[in-house]
């Protein structure tokens, strides 16, 4: 073999290889691109379906019928957890960019929509959610969060800002053989809960997803949670509504009954895909 055929073998082999470590190399860069996340709210009574404002009756634990004209509650600071135990905090504690209202009033079909976007590639195994503001955001000021105190104020989701937002409420009728008494549980922090000495009602619940959330540039998942009602009076404290808490606002023992309750009202029902 003459030294110019050597040669140009050698060239060939170079050119092969180093192509071939290229294209390995372009393989080995991740696409980061980030994509966007559906979470989407249910509300109902797991015995009787999706709830229908000022029709749906349902009867407790204890044997008290009641039925919603209102049901109203704060969602912030939602969180997703990957398969590694990461955590993704989605605008936290930042009200105007992180907090939803979810109102039965105006689900489409039975369901609220929350669409997140600019959410980083990774599949997602959990969800956490807080159920009203934190006392973080809260005392970041009203000037911090104006968008989002304008739209509770409009929704009839906040008191004033000395008494701060209400994080549930829930209005309708209860009786015990038909419906003859009206109630009003409207729950939530009496501003700062340190300085006033008042109990916390944010709470926050964290959600195993029954299949991975596999968020990427071509895939937005839809996370579909199921919010049980039941939860309200046959929760783990049993209520019974009467004169003593049928009109109650603010953080009184009832309250935090009420809220405890339906903090466990929540459960993924599936996750897609699409």
């Amino acid at each position: 073999m003459n030294i110019y055929k050597f040669l140009s073998l050698f060239f060939i082999a170079f050119t092969l290889f180093t192509f071939s470590s290229c294209s390995s190399n372009d393989d080995d860069v991740q696409d980061t691109t980030p994509g966007n996340l559906q979470v989407k709210f249910e509300n109902g009574f797991n015995n009787l379906g999706n709830i229908v404002l000022n029709q749906t009756t349902q009867t407790s634990s204890n044997g008290q019928k009641h039925q919603f004209s209102t049901l109203k509650y704060i969602i912030s600071n939602i969180t997703l957890i990957d398969e590694n135990g990461g955590e993704f905090k989605y605008h936290e504690n930042d009200p105007d960019k992180g907090a939803f209202i979810i109102d039965q009033a105006e689900a489409v079909a039975g369901i609220n929509y929350i669409n997140l976007t600019d959410i980083p590639k990774n599949n997602y195994k959990k969800i956490r959610l807080g159920l009203g503001i934190s006392q973080s955001a809260y005392l970041i000021g009203q000037e911090g969060q104006g968008i989002f105190w304008q739209k509770a104020k409009t929704s009839g989701m906040a008191w004033s800002w000395a008494a701060g937002y209400v994080f549930t409420k829930l209005e309708g009728k209860y009786g015990t053989s038909s419906l003859t008494n009206e109630f009003m549980n409207h729950c939530g922090n009496m501003g700062n809960t340190t300085a006033n000495n008042t109990p916390d009602l944010y709470r926050e619940i964290t959600l195993n997803l029954p299949t991975t959330a596999r968020v990427s540039q071509d895939i937005t998942p839809s996370i579909h949670i199921i919010a049980d009602l039941n939860q309200y009076l046959s929760g783990e404290t049993a209520l019974v509504l009467d004169n003593t808490n049928d009109s109650a606002m603010g953080s009184s023992q009832h309250l935090v009954n009420v809220t405890n309750n339906i903090s466990k009202m929540f459960k993924v029902e599936h996750v897609h895909n699409d």
